[in-house]
C-alpha cells in the first residue's frame, strides 16, 4: 500500500513537472504592431522561435532529477522556411539539415540525413501534395528530394552553371531559381524530372533578363522572382515571358538593397523581405507600396539580416493566443532571420474587428505564463 501511494505521487509529481513556461500571451501594453499608431495596425508580431526550449520548455528541477538532463536544440542559421501539414520546416546552412516544429505534437527535431541525401548547403524547401520534400541544395547544386517519413528518393539538376537556390512545386511541375545560368528551370515530376524549359530566353528583351535569380514564387499564375543582382522583383507567365518589374535601387520605400525571399498572399500582395533595410515590403497587385514592417533589430518584432518569409492561412489556432482580442487574426507571417536571437519571426496580418463582432475565443489580452507547450 505505501509502496502503490509512492507511485502514485511520483507519477503525479512527474505530470506536474512537466508542465512548460513559455512567452506571454499578447497585452495591449507589450504587444509590438506594424503600422505604429495612430495608423491603422495591419501586421502584428506574435512570437519568435530560436530553441526548443521555445517549443517544449524545460523540465523542472525534480523532473531533471528522474529523467536527466535535456539538451536544447537549436535553430543556428536558417534561410527557407515551408508551412506544410501542422509542421514548420526551416532550412539551417549550420547543421546542414532543417529544424522541423510540428506544431500539433508541440515537438521540435532536426532533420540531418546521411547517405544519398545528406545536405551541404540547404537554401530554400518546398512540400508538395504529396507531402514530399524538395530542398534545393546550392552547394551540391542539386535538388534532393525526400518522402513524408524523411526517406531519399531521389536528387538531380544540371551537370553545368547549377546553383540552385530556391525550388517551388505546382501542376506537376518543379520550378527551380537557378542563380549560376541566371534562369529558372522548370522540370516534370516523372520519374527522371526532365527538364522542360528554362526562361528568360536567350533573345528577350533587357528588362526582362534575370542576373542573380535567388528566389521564386508562384500565383495567381505568374512566376514571381527575386533578381538580386538587379534589385528587382521579376514577374513572368508560366511559360516565361517577362510582365513588368517591380522596384529598384536605393534607399527610399519602394526600393531595394538587398532584396530576397517573397511570397504572395490570397489578395495578390506582394511581400518582399530586404536583408539590407532589414524589413520586410508589401505591395499591391499594381505594384504600389502598401506598407512595411521589421526594421533593424532593437528588440522582439525586428529584424537581423531576414531571409525568407511564408505566409500560412492554415495554422491560426497555434497562434491565435498572441492575437491582440481588438484584432481578427486573417493569416501568418513566418519570417526567418539569419542572425540575431530571434531566428525565426512570426507575425500575423491582423485587422480591426468591425463593431458588435467578438474576438476569436483563443484571443487574450491578460498578460501571464501560459502552463504547457507553445502550441497547446
Amino acid at each position: 500500500m505505501i509502496i502503490r501511494s509512492l507511485l502514485l505521487i511520483l507519477a503525479a509529481s512527474l505530470i506536474i513537472s512537466c508542465s512548460r513556461k513559455v512567452y506571454p500571451t499578447a497585452s495591449s501594453e507589450n504587444i509590438v504592431i506594424f503600422p505604429a499608431p495612430p495608423d491603422t495596425a495591419r501586421v502584428q508580431f506574435l512570437t519568435r522561435v530560436s530553441t526548443s526550449h521555445d517549443i517544449t520548455g524545460n523540465r523542472n528541477s525534480f523532473s531533471k532529477s528522474m529523467l536527466g538532463e535535456e539538451k536544447d536544440l537549436l535553430i543556428n542559421k536558417p534561410y527557407g522556411v515551408a508551412v506544410h501539414g501542422g509542421k514548420i520546416l526551416v532550412c539551417d546552412t549550420y547543421i546542414h539539415g532543417l529544424a522541423i516544429i510540428d506544431m500539433k505534437k508541440s515537438k521540435f527535431e532536426q532533420f540531418i540525413p546521411k547517405g544519398k541525401g545528406e545536405l551541404k548547403v540547404p537554401v530554400n524547401c518546398f512540400v508538395d501534395s504529396n507531402d514530399n520534400l524538395y530542398i534545393a541544395d546550392s552547394e551540391r547544386k542539386q535538388i534532393v528530394l525526400f518522402d513524408s517519413k524523411g526517406k531519399y528518393l531521389d536528387s538531380f539538376g544540371e551537370t553545368a552553371n547549377f546553383k540552385p537556390t530556391d525550388v517551388f512545386v505546382q501542376d506537376n511541375k518543379i520550378w527551380v531559381s537557378n542563380v549560376e545560368g541566371h534562369k529558372i528551370f522548370v522540370y516534370n515530376m516523372d520519374t527522371n524530372h526532365s527538364l522542360l524549359r528554362t526562361f528568360p530566353k536567350d533573345n528577350s528583351k533587357a528588362e526582362g533578363n534575370l542576373f542573380s535569380p535567388t528566389n521564386l514564387y508562384i500565383a495567381d499564375n505568374k512566376v514571381y522572382v527575386t533578381d538580386f543582382g538587379d534589385f528587382k522583383i521579376k514577374i513572368y507567365t508560366l511559360e516565361g515571358e517577362f510582365i513588368e518589374s517591380i522596384g529598384t535601387y536605393g534607399q527610399n520605400p519602394g526600393q531595394f538593397v538587398r532584396p530576397k525571399g517573397i511570397a504572395v498572399d490570397r489578395e495578390s500582395n506582394l511581400f518582399v523581405v530586404d536583408a539590407g533595410f532589414e524589413n520586410t515590403q508589401i505591395f499591391n497587385k499594381k505594384g504600389k507600396l502598401l506598407m512595411s514592417f521589421g526594421g533593424s533589430y532593437k528588440s522582439q518584432g525586428n529584424m537581423w539580416l531576414p531571409a525568407k518569409v511564408t505566409l500560412d492561412y492554415d495554422n491560426l489556432e497555434y497562434f491565435q493566443k498572441f492575437v491582440d482580442p481588438s484584432f481578427k487574426l486573417k493569416y501568418l507571417i513566418f519570417i526567418t532571420n539569419q542572425f540575431g536571437p530571434d531566428k525565426l519571426n512570426v507575425y500575423g496580418a491582423v485587422r480591426p474587428l468591425k463593431p458588435g463582432e467578438k474576438p476569436d475565443k483563443s484571443s487574450s489580452a491578460k498578460k501571464k505564463e501560459i502552463n504547457g507547450p507553445m502550441f497547446k
